[in-house]
C-alpha cells in the first residue's frame, strides 16, 4: 500500500491529510493532487449531505440543533429550514428532498413549494424507531434503515427489531426487506439497481451487498460482506462504494475489494456527490463540513 499526501484548507491554514491507495484502481478515482477543503464548522453533529442540482446547493443535517443546513459556493453556510432532528437526506426522481427525522420518527418529503409531507411513520400500527438513512429507487420506492439511535428519551421503542424497510409512496405499503443488521445505517443502490448496499454501525461493524429481486425483496444473505464499521455511504457511476468509517472515507469496488481510504481531520459521518459535474465528494464529519474533488462522478437517480 502507498500513501499520497494531500493539503487541506481549513480557514486558509493547510493541514496534512492522507489518501491511502490499496489498489491501483483507486488512482483512477482520486487525484494525487486533490485538495480536501473545510467548508464550515462549529456544528453539533453533521449528517445526511445531499446535493440539489437545480439550486446548486448542498443540504445537510445538524442533528442536535434540529436544523437542516445548506451550503452554496456563493454564500457559504446558511440555514435551510428547521427539522425534527433530521439525519439522512436524499432526492427522489423529481428532485424533491427526502428526509429521515429522528424525533419525528418518520420520513418526510419537502415539496417544490416548501410544504412538508409525512410519507411514513409507522409499521403495523407501531411507531418506527428513528429512521436513519434512505435510498430512492427509480420506481419511486423508498428503502430505509431504522435503528433506535434517535428515539426521544421521553418515548419508547415500539418495533421489535432494527430493520431495513421498503416503502411504496403510491400504495403506502411498507415491508421489512432485511433483518440481518444490529444497527442498520447507510444505504445506497448500485447504478443498475441490481444491488443494495447496507452499512451496520452496531455490533456487526460491516457493509453488506445484497441482490435486489424483481419482486421488491432482497437476497436472503449478502453477496459479500466488507468488514469494518461504517455510517453513511454513496456510490459512483462506476459502481464503487464510498463509506464513512473511523479512519476516513473507505472506497470499495463493486465486488467488495477495498481500493483506498481518504482521511479527514474529523471522523466522517456521511458523504454525498455534488457540484456541477457531480465529481465533488461532500463529507459531513461531526462538527465540520468538508469537500474533496474526485476524478469520477457520483451516481444520479434516473426517472
Amino acid at each position: 500500500m502507498k500513501s499520497v499526501l494531500l493539503s487541506i484548507l481549513v480557514t486558509s491554514l493547510p493541514l496534512a491529510a492522507q489518501v491511502t491507495i490499496a489498489a491501483p484502481t483507486a488512482e483512477e478515482l482520486v487525484a494525487a493532487d486533490a485538495v480536501v477543503e473545510k467548508l464550515g464548522g462549529q456544528f453539533k453533529f453533521t449528517e445526511g449531505p445531499s446535493w440539489i442540482p437545480d439550486r446548486k446547493l448542498l443540504v445537510f443535517s445538524d442533528i442536535p440543533n434540529s436544523k437542516l443546513m445548506q451550503w452554496t459556493a456563493a454564500k457559504g453556510i446558511e440555514e435551510f429550514r428547521p427539522s425534527e432532528n433530521s439525519n439522512g437526506n436524499t432526492l427522489d426522481a423529481e428532485g424533491r428532498l427526502i428526509t429521515c427525522q429522528h424525533s419525528g420518527r418518520n420520513i418526510v418529503r419537502t415539496e417544490k413549494d416548501g410544504k412538508i409531507t409525512v410519507l411514513v411513520d409507522s409499521f403495523e400500527g407501531k411507531k418506527l424507531n428513528s429512521p436513519n438513512d434512505v435510498a430512492v429507487k427509480s420506481d419511486g420506492t423508498l428503502w430505509f434503515t431504522d435503528p433506535p439511535y434517535g428515539v426521544p428519551k421521553d418515548q419508547k421503542k415500539e418495533q421489535e427489531g432494527n430493520w431495513v424497510y421498503r416503502f411504496d409512496p403510491t400504495t403506502k405499503k411498507i415491508t421489512i426487506v432485511c433483518r440481518l443488521f444490529d444497527m442498520p445505517n447507510g444505504i445506497a443502490f448500485s447504478p443498475d439497481e441490481k444491488r443494495l448496499y447496507i452499512a451496520d454501525s452496531g455490533k456487526g461493524q460491516q457493509v453488506g451487498s445484497f441482490d435486489v429481486k424483481e419482486d421488491g425483496t432482497l437476497s436472503a444473505d449478502a453477496v459479500w460482506w466488507a468488514q469494518g464499521g461504517s455510517d453513511g455511504l454513496r456510490v459512483d457511476v462506476k459502481g464503487n462504494i464510498y463509506t464513512t468509517a473511523g479512519d476516513g472515507v473507505r472506497i470499495y469496488s463493486p465486488e467488495g475489494k477495498r481500493l483506498g481510504t481518504i482521511k479527514f481531520p474529523e471522523h466522517p459521518a456521511n458523504c454525498a456527490f455534488g457540484g456541477d459535474d457531480m465529481k465533488t465528494l461532500f463529507v459531513t464529519a461531526r462538527t465540520g463540513l468538508y469537500s474533496v474533488k474526485l476524478k469520477v462522478a457520483g451516481n444520479v437517480l434516473k426517472k
